[in-house]
């Protein structure tokens, strides 16, 4: 492959200050005399592949994993090719420390651990110059994408203030290594309007903005500002909304899909990569899912997002509207959501069953999960409550006596707030439950089989939608784009997949699995006639081009 060649007015050490530059010992002879290098760095020549086994070997010897998180920020901070060579040829082994679970101990631990300022923090103290900081952080790059949060639902760890940043730089990090976003076209921002957590507002080192959250009108007023001047700014650029509180999730989703090209990938995200799981799973027990009775145990947004997702697939299959009820089924922390209660959060009545239906199932006084499963009987069981344990024993045995191959997908995250372990479900259901998490578990040994766990994480999506969406310039992100990836990822799985257990493609395929999906987004958008851009003739090519690489390149 021929080096990307970059003009750079930069020498000496102010280029080694840039990480989209810094090649370290990787620079050569005639590039140290170009740069006025020499002297800055020991003489000797070493290739990328080289430097990437040095640090390997030196990251191998650190064990815990926040240190191993610090140690892998540094190097961004200094080597972003280096960084992203290191993450794609080890990404099953990095990615739970760059992301879920090792991110959310790094957004607790933000202030502690900070060292290098990355992205942009917009406060209530920057209104009416959102614009200029903006810009000012862009300095000159074309920002194509960029992951924002206000930080108050980070995780299953909640209220984050300034620390979920880490959030934006993770995600952006993955969406490089997954789909080959060039990072110098990304941009990770924190909305950072307060937090209402109190030991950050007690401690004398925390770093965000140290007032209570904003709220009501002047929240709105600024989360408007910074999205018409990114809009503004970057015309062509994406906007992944995350780790919002549920109710201001959905209001700044409804509020901004059809206006800019954005996407909330806790509601849509997660409901794409979940029913590509059960499409997954339904593929190994031979069965459609309009025969299925789901439970959904969680009804915030990622509840939200899953069954927007299963409805639009029922509607697909022919189901009417009257009889998505008899499919499924959500609960809240108060349990079975029915039409005969008022609700605080208003799209819960758009989940919720008929009095009537509750009555014909015998629920009428006792809504409880435990209930709920011993009368509606589920096929499939999804959790989405970051409760741990809340899949217990005697439920899953409840379930495991009404179904042969009960699906089964604990996946709130981190672990700590999974819903059952793997090992447990697989004993509980003897050995026949299809089980797939939101956090990453080793294999289980049952009954002389080793059992692989799929996890349901939204890397397998979250790249190929945005990518897609780059692709074909669509002015936005529809519904049925969000459902191609699901079905883009539910095909990747492999037959031999399916026998070890994984519902979830091996995530060592990530950029191939992108890939495809980036090339049915961009299609759909085409279909739709969202697009802006011609359609290319072949869309799986025009993606696997358009991914950047972290090979050095070559200065001029």
């Amino acid at each position: 492959m021929t080096a990307r060649i970059i003009h750079t007015q930069l020498r000496g050490h102010a280029l080694l200050r840039d990480p989209l530059l810094y090649k370290g010992s990787a620079f050569t002879e005639a590039e140290r005399d170009l740069l006025q290098l020499h002297g800055l760095l020991p003489p000797t020549f070493n290739t990328q592949e080289q430097q990437v086994v040095r640090f390997y070997q030196r990251l191998s010897a650190v064990t815990d994993p926040l240190a191993r998180y610090r140690e892998l920020a540094g190097l961004q901070d200094r080597n972003e090719h280096l960084y992203y060579r290191l993450l794609m040829d080890h990404l099953a082994e990095f990615m739970p420390i760059v992301y879920t679970p090792t991110v959310g101990l790094a957004c607790q631990k933000f202030s502690e651990v900070f060292q290098r300022g990355r992205g942009v923090w917009i406060t209530p103290g920057d209104r009416g110059r959102v614009r200029q900081i903006l810009e000012r952080a862009a300095d000159g790059r074309n920002i194509r994408l960029s992951v924002v949060t206000d930080n108050e639902s980070i995780l299953g760890i909640g209220d984050q203030g300034a620390g979920g940043m880490a959030i934006s730089v993770g995600k952006l990090a993955l969406y490089t290594a997954a789909a080959g976003i060039d990072p110098s076209e990304t941009l990770p921002v924190s909305l950072d309007v307060g937090t209402n957590n109190r030991e950050l507002l007690q401690n004398d080192l925390y770093l965000g903005w140290p007032r209570e959250r904003l709220t009501g009108s002047a929240y709105d007023d600024l989360v408007e500002e910074f999205t018409v001047a990114f809009a503004e700014l970057f015309p062509q650029g994406l906007l992944q909304w995350e780790d919002f509180r549920k109710d201001n999730a959905l209001q700044v989703l409804e509020r901004y899909r059809h206006r800019f090209l954005s996407f909330n990938d806790d509601i849509q995200g997660t409901g794409a990569v979940t029913l590509a799981g059960v499409f997954s799973a339904l593929r190994r027990k031979g069965e459609r899912l309009s025969d299925q009775r789901i439970i959904i145990h969680g009804a915030g947004a990622a509840g939200l997002g899953i069954a927007r997702q299963i409805k639009a697939a029922l509607r697909e299959e022919g189901v009417a509207e009257a009889d998505l009820a008899r499919c499924m089924a959500l609960l809240d922390s108060t349990g079975l959501l029915v039409n005969d209660r008022s609700y605080a959060d208003s799209y819960k009545r758009e989940l919720a069953w008929s009095p009537e239906a509750a009555t014909a199932a015998g629920l009428d006084d006792d809504r409880s999960l435990e209930a709920v499963v011993a009368r509606f009987a589920p096929t499939v069981l999804i959790g989405t409550s970051g409760q741990p344990g809340a899949f217990g024993e005697s439920l899953i045995r409840s379930m495991a006596s009404q179904c042969a191959e009960p699906v089964i997908f604990p996946l709130s995250n981190p672990t700590s707030n999974c819903e059952a372990h793997p090992d447990d479900l697989i004993r509980w259901t003897d050995g026949r439950g299809l089980v797939a998490t939101g956090s990453p578990f080793l294999p289980v040994r049952y009954a002389g089989r080793t059992i692989h766990v799929g996890q349901g994480n939204n890397v397998f999506v979250f790249p190929a939608i945005g990518l897609g969406a780059l692709l074909a310039g669509a002015r936005q992100v529809s519904d049925d784009m969000i459902s191609a990836s699901a079905s883009s990822l539910a095909a990747q799985v492999t037959n031999d997949e399916l026998e070890r257990g994984l519902l979830y493609p091996d995530i060592s395929r990530l950029r191939e699995i992108t890939a495809h999906g980036a090339a049915a987004v961009a299609a759909q958008a085409h279909r739709e006639g969202l697009a802006t851009v011609p359609a290319p003739a072949d869309f799986l090519a025009a993606a696997q081009d358009a991914m950047w690489t972290p090979d050095y390149p070559r200065f001029v």
